[in-house]
């Protein structure tokens, strides 16, 4: 099943760039001829290109919830998205939307996919470095998203 782990966020905005972080650091683990994996800085219709022609992907991002602690992992389908704050813009669609756009449009979607989340706390100062919080979440986000994964043997 090809499989596209795709990490987002802003890497000069503190947590922000841990989605990005997480996908540089998996680009070395994974030798499987089914995954690929991809960073990208954009959302909503942007998207459509990178998920198009894969059958699951696994998408990993930063999270701002009223609840969550700082370095708290979620694992998210679909359904568990919060819907946006706004949308000012016809780019500025959540993932919900822009994948049933693709569909609509004849896209091949993916059918499966899988969102970590990381509770993040700072995303508006610039730099590249995560708080400490969430740079302690980065290896089990790691582990997580290889468990999800296809043995070499299941190629």
């Amino acid at each position: 099943m090809r499989t596209l782990i795709l990490g987002l966020g802003n890497p000069i905005r503190g947590d922000d760039g841990v989605g990005i972080k997480i996908a540089e650091a998996l680009e070395s683990e994974i030798h499987h001829p089914e995954v690929e994996v991809a960073e990208s800085i954009s959302g909503g219709l942007d998207l459509l290109d990178l998920l198009a022609g894969y059958q699951r992907a696994i998408i990993i991002d930063a999270i701002q919830t009223h609840q969550g602690k700082p370095g708290q992992v979620y694992r998210l389908g679909l359904e568990n998205l919060p819907a946006p704050l706004h949308c000012s813009v016809v780019h500025d669609v959540d993932l919900v939307t822009a994948l049933e756009l693709g569909r609509r449009l004849g896209m091949a979607m993916p059918q499966e996919i899988v969102i970590f989340a990381i509770e993040v706390a700072d995303v508006t100062t610039f730099g590249e470095e995560c708080t400490p919080e969430v740079e302690r979440s980065i290896p089990e986000v790691i582990r997580l998203v290889l468990q999800e994964l296809p043995t070499a043997d299941q190629a």
